[in-house]
């Protein structure tokens, strides 16, 4: 009987240890890090006039600044930021308010470090080769989690629930840099409707060919968050940075909401992916799915290969990555899909796939808006 090698004998342990290892590398990898927020505080809140609805919601954004735009811009000033993160609140009775901030705890070496070592290639194409989105048309499915986290936005665009009674969004949803839209006025959320049991015996047989699409059920939205860094960024080069919103319902909608996370780089979102769901337009009624590679990213932006329509805007960018403290795996949203952007470069127009990236500012600032204190949003 031949002996076993003294090769094979150590290799074996050798290889268990080395997937052990690798195992360890992609879990350090895919873990949520404890990141240090700054603190983003309103200082002065005065009376603005009443609101004129006249802007047209447009679910492509026009912008002159592109990838290598971005990255050549100069870095912005404390002041730059303080006015970028002071923000409107537009309410029920079409009142408005301008809250000026302050920021606390934040060195502006953190955008420097992060400005210096990006690289990539930008994407292009709101589809890219074959179409990699998924109609989500099972209930078992469409009403559970994480999926039930995305609702109808009544202006045409998509959001996702981040608390009891907030929907976080896209700004240029809601303000088209000038105007509130004219649909923000009387703006709605809209939560997929179960359907009502059949009572009767029969039933429609052409249902089975073409199943009837799922109906909403809708919430008033109680008043509105912009941060002037869209308003004003609008008629600058890079408004699309701030391209958020945040909405909070007139009363909670008792389903399962999604956390905001600080977005982490690149380098370490797991298999360099992102997720998220919305109700594209050329496929009415039906929640879509997609997950794809980033391929680059500025400070406050992520350009990526995700399949898109107009309708997916405002969704919530989600990844999923392990939490030590609790032990479990957790989802949050840690961008904002602005969407199908055009961007005029050397006279001619290029479109890009991009989402806005929750920096530990943005943060700062939405939880804020959610929890109304800065002692709850320590832990980003």
């Amino acid at each position: 009987m031949a002996s076993k090698s003294p090769l094979t004998m150590v290799t074996v342990p050798a290889l268990v240890i080395f997937l052990c290892s690798i195992k360890h590398v992609i879990m350090l990898k895919a873990e949520w890090q404890k990141t240090y927020i700054p603190a983003v505080l309103p200082q002065e809140t005065v009376a603005l006039e009443t609101a004129h609805f006249e802007g047209k919601a447009k679910l492509e954004v026009a912008s002159p600044c592109e990838l290598e735009c971005h990255k050549r811009a100069s870095l912005p000033t404390y002041e730059d930021l303080k006015e970028y993160l002071s923000y409107e609140t537009l309410y029920l009775n079409g009142s408005r308010t301008l809250t000026n901030v302050d920021i606390y705890g934040f060195s502006a070496a953190d955008l420097i470090n992060q400005q210096n070592h990006r690289s990539g290639r930008r994407a292009k194409r709101q589809i890219f080769g074959l179409d990699g989105r998924f109609s989500i048309l099972t209930k078992n499915f469409l009403f559970n989690y994480p999926f039930s986290t995305s609702v109808k936005i009544s202006t045409g665009c998509t959001g996702t629930l981040v608390s009891e009674k907030h929907v976080l969004t896209a700004a240029h949803c809601i303000h088209d840099g000038k105007n509130y839209v004219k649909g923000a006025q009387k703006m709605k959320v809209g939560f997929f409707k179960p359907k009502q049991k059949e009572t009767g015996k029969a039933t429609n047989k052409s249902s089975f060919l073409s199943p009837e699409k799922p109906r909403f059920h809708w919430i008033r939205v109680k008043r509105t968050h912009v941060p002037k860094g869209w308003i004003k960024g609008s008629a600058n080069d890079i408004g699309m940075d701030y391209d958020y919103a945040l909405l909070e319902l007139k009363r909670p909608h008792k389903k399962p909401f999604m956390k905001i996370g600080v977005t982490p780089p690149q380098g370490r979102l797991p298999g360099g992916r992102i997720h998220f769901s919305g109700f594209d337009n050329d496929r009415p009624g039906d929640l879509v799915y997609r997950f794809c590679l980033v391929k680059d990213e500025t400070y406050d932006l992520l350009y990526q290969h995700c399949d898109a329509q107009p309708g997916a805007s405002g969704s919530g960018v989600y990844i999923r990555m392990w939490k030590r403290h609790s032990r479990k795996w957790e989802r949050k949203v840690i961008g904002i899909f602005s969407g199908h952007q055009w961007v005029d470069k050397n006279g001619m127009q290029q479109d890009y796939n991009v989402a806005v990236r929750i920096t530990p500012l943005k943060y700062a600032q939405i939880c804020f808006w959610i929890k109304g204190n800065y002692v709850d949003c320590r832990d980003g």
